[in-house]
């Protein structure tokens, strides 16, 4: 009995400590932190969101975000599936090797290959737009995506694979008829963690909106300054959760299937 009232004492002490920090970020939000016409500071209401959605720089900045992140989540799915479904079915010279070179490429800090890359992206015009930031971002989720895809890949059965060939499926409809529905959960557990990676990087969101297509990380960053308004910043905070909770919401049997799976 002393255990357990040990154990849940020590459960909710790690809730309360994860959870303090988002219980004040949203109490910040809807608090004025600064003057605003017919507002007193420290008023508590919804001004912080309504300025936030009055600012259009604010409102591009939320659009950019969702376009590239799930631009980058549809790239590293239909080019992982594939490669993933290579790497686990057929055996080739280096195949282990190859997996491990990509891997290892994802280890590799981003800000060495910031400058190569803005040059690059800089000649083919793909600064100041959220699809070279998917492009960039997708670059190293890839290798994320391929190596989730292929272990769950290797654990369906070969047999699976031979028996949808023999009732006459195609290799197209096998991977759309069979494949997929049988690792949907590795498809989730690889789109959450390309859609995570995606959403808090900073460094080429950072390097690659000089001028134009900042998302929202950079939109929070620009909002500090001299005179920070935090009420806004924690409003901006508090939006740039969500797009997360609901990922992890809509995702969440296929996130709990999947490292059910692997263990």
């Amino acid at each position: 009995m002393i255990r357990t009232l040990v154990r849940v004492a020590g459960l909710l002490a790690l809730a309360g400590f994860i959870l303090l920090p988002f219980a004040q970020t949203v109490m910040v939000s809807f608090t004025a932190t600064m003057p605003h016409p017919g507002v007193v500071e420290g008023t508590i209401g919804l001004v912080n969101y309504r300025n936030l959605m009055a600012t259009p720089e604010l409102r591009a900045s939320m659009l950019n975000s969702a376009v590239y992140v799930l631009l980058n989540v549809a790239l590293c799915l239909v080019a992982g599936l594939p490669a993933a479904y290579a790497l686990a079915r057929y055996r080739f010279l280096g195949d282990r090797h190859f997996l491990l070179l990509i891997i290892a490429f994802r280890v590799t800090p981003p800000v060495v290959l910031s400058l190569p890359v803005f040059i690059l992206f800089a000649q083919i015009g793909l600064v100041n737009s959220p699809v070279g930031i998917a492009l960039v971002h997708c670059l190293f989720n890839l290798p994320v995506a391929i190596w989730i895809l292929s272990s769950f890949i290797s654990a369906v059965p070969p047999e699976f694979d031979e028996t949808a060939f023999l009732d006459g499926h195609s290799r197209t409809g096998f991977f759309f008829r069979h494949l997929i529905p049988a690792i949907a959960p590795g498809i989730g557990v690889a789109a959450f963690f390309c859609f995570i990676f995606s959403w808090v990087e900073v460094v080429f969101a950072r390097i690659l909106t000089v001028t134009a297509g900042k998302p929202i990380t950079m939109a929070i960053n620009a909002l500090f300054g001299f005179q920070t308004d935090m009420g806004l910043v924690m409003a901006m905070t508090v939006l740039s959760l969500v797009p997360g909770l609901a990922m992890i919401w809509f995702v969440r049997n296929h996130i709990a299937q999947g490292f059910t799976l692997r263990a």
